[in-house]
């Protein structure tokens, strides 16, 4: 492993060079949603006693090369590879952190048969906390906004079992988004930790589902 003197350069590398990168971001997958997600993976990885600076680093990097936010997956994941090496990291903690990028991302569901490392799984429940509850409801509405996509038509039915080029086509609706992606979080926590904090956020889901649809019927 690294020594203390690298992890702290490296840490603080990687968070200016991930706020270069999405300094321009409007999807809600900006630095601050990095931010919160880095917080909460910290705080998973102390219970979990899981190595912190494999998870912090997995966590500051997630969404560098997602195939949301960059034009070509492959080649975002190249130079993420080869600029991990120029932060002097060992190869065995490059292919770590790499590893726990490349299999947590929801992708509609096509990444749930993915084996994660203990790492793994506190970062992937810490990024799908994230998800989840107040931020998440207004993640989704701005991410729905950037897109073209509608808040809500009463006739949209959820897209089961889509593959991901499905998932990502565009053709759903930020409240239709809840059902396809929001409500399954809760039951795909790893950490008794995340179990907890993803049942709380998944509540407020409900409840505000609840008042939007009575809002929506002008009924309050």
């Amino acid at each position: 492993m690294p020594t203390n003197a690298i992890k702290e350069s490296c840490l603080l590398a990687t968070e200016q060079h991930v706020k270069q990168l999405l300094a321009a971001d409007t999807t809600g997958h900006d630095w601050w949603h990095i931010h919160r997600v880095r917080k909460l993976t910290l705080t998973l990885a102390k219970e979990e006693q899981a190595d912190l600076f494999i998870c912090e680093m997995a966590a500051l990097l997630h969404d560098t090369v997602d195939d949301k936010l960059v034009a070509d997956e492959k080649i975002a994941q190249t130079e993420l590879l080869d600029w991990l090496f120029e932060q002097q990291l060992e190869e065995n903690v490059v292919r770590q952190i790499m590893q726990i990028i490349a299999d947590m991302s929801f992708k509609g569901g096509s990444n749930a048969d993915k084996v994660l490392t203990l790492e793994g799984k506190v970062v992937q429940d810490a990024d799908r906390i994230d998800a989840l509850g107040a931020i998440g409801i207004a993640r989704t509405m701005v991410y729905s906004g950037s897109k073209g996509r509608p808040m809500h038509l009463p006739n949209a039915q959820p897209r089961l079992n889509m593959t991901l080029a499905e998932y990502r086509n565009g053709e759903d609706t930020a409240i239709m988004h809840f059902y396809e992606k929001l409500l399954t979080l809760k039951d795909t926590m790893n950490t008794l930790t995340g179990k907890k904090l993803a049942e709380q956020r998944h509540l407020f889901l409900e409840t505000y589902l609840e008042q939007f649809y009575a809002e929506w019927a002008g009924e309050r």
